[in-house]
């Protein structure tokens, strides 16, 4: 007999309306990220700008609704008018983060005459690691000041007559990191960022703004350094950022596997943290979560030690992803989901070659990596209204996790409330597991598709040579009656269920 889980959802209990920022990206001044990435303008199928056409038609099909720029640690010893005017003229930097050599070819300008062709907006973040407030208000008088000031009209000079009015801006990036440049204590970070919104809204009061939380949940500040900065900023801010990556550095299955149980402990943290200071402060207001650095990141660690400083786009962070990786990005997006009420911005790290859902070769081709599909399938079809999950499921241990469900799973409300789309990822390495759906208040169903990303191979990794070795396919095993759904769900593998509501 096969093992079974149940999933029970009701169309009337609900977790919230996914702010569909939730599938954004991100895009650095990191290694070939930009540079051959998606800037390239001696590529054949670069257009007037230096665009690559060919990665902008993948970004498309990924529907990102949100990027942020230009950093990551990048952005802690960046002046951002290195990157604006004529292009002859910007100078070329020792960039310290990464030690590479940064041309600003690439500035502010040339990326929102990019993400418009993406079809997605700009998330600036700004340098509060060597610079600060008057940098602070200067570009966004620069961006978003329709005329008429020193800055708006330079903007205008180079070519812009029209402010960017970009909307969502970051307060610096892992300031309490020793890696970065400009580190602060919580309170040092704390008093400066506070200053610096004040600064920001002073010119543009509509704008939305990040406050940096820690670098990642193993921090030896962690909490205390939420608790303390929100205590400067919570009147001035809306979001508070996570940042996590995961890794199979052990080659351990089970263990990897799992890691997700630590992300959602992390935001179950984080969120009691605002509320406390939400308590502490006696406000009716609610600080939300960007979780605005997310991914896979280990497999390019050795490599990137050997790469020698002081060059133009060196390949940096060129992880490879392979089908195990693909199943850890689905259970994120799923673990996301489930937070959908607090979680209102993520960005999965990064977007084009550097730990990214997309590779590219200079001069060549562009290629999915096998973390694109759950990507997309989560943008395409995970908009809507999330349901609240009870999910009863065989269970497994390891030497770091306990009771940690085989099956993990998440369904989604289209916007029209016409479809149900079912997130499902089997964690069981020996067999297919029979997922029974109770769907309740739907009416009857019918089944439009079900998908299947699986592979015999966990290491299996796409390439521009086999670009589509890791691929979903549309002939998994579902049959619906009325409102109760069964799904078999493959050994390690990742189930997109869509269904019809009649």
């Amino acid at each position: 007999m096969p093992k079974k889980a149940q999933l029970f959802l009701d169309k009337h209990f609900t977790i919230a309306k996914t702010d569909p920022r939730i599938y954004g990206s991100f895009i650095e001044h990191l290694g070939r990220a930009i540079y051959t990435g998606i800037f390239e303008p001696d590529h054949p199928q670069a257009d007037d700008e230096g665009f690559r056409k060919d990665v902008l038609a993948l970004i498309k099909e990924l529907d990102v609704p949100i990027v942020r720029y230009p950093g990551g640690n990048f952005v802690s010893s960046y002046n951002w008018e290195d990157g604006i005017g004529p292009v002859a003229k910007r100078p070329v930097r020792l960039e310290l983060a990464w030690r590479s050599i940064e041309t600003n070819e690439f500035g502010l300008n040339e990326f929102v005459s990019w993400a418009r062709k993406a079809g997605t907006s700009p998330m600036m973040a700004i340098n509060l690691g060597t610079r600060g407030v008057d940098a602070a208000r200067n570009i966004i008088e620069y961006t978003n000041h329709p005329g008429g000031s020193y800055w708006s009209d330079l903007r205008k000079e180079h070519g812009y007559e029209r402010p960017h009015m970009i909307k969502t801006w970051c307060l610096g990036n892992e300031m309490d990191g020793p890696w970065q440049m400009g580190q602060k204590t919580a309170e040092e970070y704390g008093r400066l960022a506070a200053e610096t919104a004040k600064a920001m809204r002073q010119v543009d009061p509509e704008i939305e703004l990040v406050v940096c939380g820690s670098s990642h949940l193993n921090m030896p500040t962690f909490a205390e350094w939420e608790a303390t900065v929100l205590g400067h900023t919570y009147d001035f801010v809306d979001y508070i950022s996570l940042h996590q990556y995961l890794g199979n550095r052990e080659n351990n299955l089970a263990n990897y596997l799992a890691e997700t149980v630590h992300v959602d402990e992390f935001i179950k943290a984080v969120i009691a943290i605002c509320d406390y200071v939400k308590a502490r402060k006696k406000t009716a207001k609610t600080i939300y979560l960007s979780f605005d650095e997310w991914n896979v990141w280990y497999h390019s660690n050795e490599q990137d030690k050997q790469v020698k400083p002081w060059s133009k786009a060196p390949r940096l962070l060129e992880d490879i992803y392979n089908f195990e990786d693909a199943l850890v990005v689905g259970l994120f997006l799923i673990t996301l989901l489930k937070h959908a009420d607090r979680v209102r911005i993520a960005c999965l790290a990064q977007l084009v070659n550097v730990i990214a859902p997309i590779m590219t070769s200079p001069g060549g081709g562009a290629w999915k990596q096998t973390i694109y599909y759950p990507y997309y399938h989560a943008s395409k079809y995970g908009r809507g209204t999330v349901l609240r999950p009870e999910i009863i499921s065989p269970v497994y241990d390891t030497d770091r996790f306990k009771e940690v469900n085989m099956v993990e799973a998440i369904g989604v409300l289209s916007e029209d409330e016409r479809e149900i789309t079912l997130f499902a990822v089997n964690r069981g390495q020996d067999s297919p597991i029979e997922l029974e759906c109770n769907l309740n208040n739907m009416g009857d169903l019918e089944l439009i598709e079900h998908l299947v990303l699986e592979h015999d191979d966990m290491k299996a990794t796409n390439t521009e040579e086999d670009p589509e070795r890791v691929k979903p396919h549309n002939e998994g095993k579902t049959l619906v009656k009325d409102n109760r759904v069964l799904a078999e769900l493959p050994a390690l593998s990742w189930n997109v269920v869509r269904l019809r509501l009649n």
